[in-house]
């Protein structure tokens, strides 16, 4: 099988423990990239951040943010799909996360909104620190939820939930899925994350490919968390990384190596520039 286009999920998967990308995953990219396949990064991470370090990469690549509400081309400045919460779901998540006493992020493409720095805000004010300007993400304190819904009601992607008490977590996680109008995912074991139905990462690869004329046989997707299981699950070639959950890998067509050993580098080679491209 000759493979046209490769989706790789950034932490866990790209990105190494210490939040960078190797050398050896970027020159291995950028030979499969100049045999003409297609890189796409694919995160839960926004838009922002995700774009900062696809741009690490020195390839041109569509970027999947906020876990596939979000889809642009950066380097044409091209939105591709975009799917937001809108106000009504954004107050029905309000209402889940506060009866569980759980702190609500709340995502646009560039901004944070958040009632306390703490968590995914407190994560990204730290990156922020080390960002050039222009690349940083917006951080806003909320003192008036509606306000915000209101103003941002066509921006507002997903929401976040993180405690510390994972009872709480699992509790308001299964309350919110039962709720059925949501697509809910965690990408961290404290956490989870919430968008509109049928938005997924896995989605997303499928709306891409249908952009670029590619067969999801086509397509490897390489990811080790449970938001990334729609896109293994979807692709031609599903790849789980060493480091991925067990009921990710139990799940996947290929286990390789760890983040911290590049995995995707060792993907790469075996199935697009070895023999597996055939």
């Amino acid at each position: 099988m000759r493979y046209k286009l490769i989706c790789m999920d950034m932490d866990g998967t790209l990105l190494n423990d210490d939040k960078n990308i190797s050398e050896i995953n970027k020159a291995v990219i950028k030979k499969a990239y100049n045999m003409g396949v297609k890189i796409v990064v694919s995160t839960g991470r926004i838009f922002t951040s995700a774009e900062h370090f696809a741009s690490l990469l020195d390839v041109k690549t569509p970027v999947i943010s906020s876990n596939g509400a979000f889809i642009r081309e950066k380097d044409r400045d091209k939105v591709v799909f975009k799917n937001v919460l809108g106000y009504d779901k954004c107050i029905d998540v309000l209402k889940v996360l506060k009866k569980y006493d759980i702190y609500p992020h709340y995502y646009t493409a560039d901004t944070i909104f958040t009632e306390k720095i703490i968590y995914s805000s407190h994560f990204y004010t730290l990156a922020n620190k080390v960002l050039p300007e222009g690349k940083k993400v917006n951080i806003v304190i909320v003192k008036d939820w509606e306000d915000i819904f209101n103003k941002y009601k066509y921006e507002i992607l997903k929401c976040v939930g993180t405690d510390d008490d994972l009872s709480k977590v699992t509790a308001a996680k299964k309350e919110l899925i039962d709720m059925g109008c949501f697509e809910v995912v965690s990408s961290y074991y404290n956490n989870f994350e919430v968008m509109c139905k049928g938005v997924s990462k896995g989605k997303a690869v499928q709306t891409l490919g249908e952009y670029y004329n590619i067969n999801r046989e086509e397509i490897i997707c390489i990811g080790d968390s449970e938001n990334d299981l729609s896109m293994i699950k979807y692709a031609g070639l599903g790849v789980a990384m060493g480091n991925a959950d067990e009921f990710i890998k139990r799940q996947a067509d290929y286990i390789t190596d760890s983040n911290n050993n590049n995995g995707v580098a060792k993907v790469i080679e075996k199935f697009v520039l070895g023999n597996g491209n055939d």
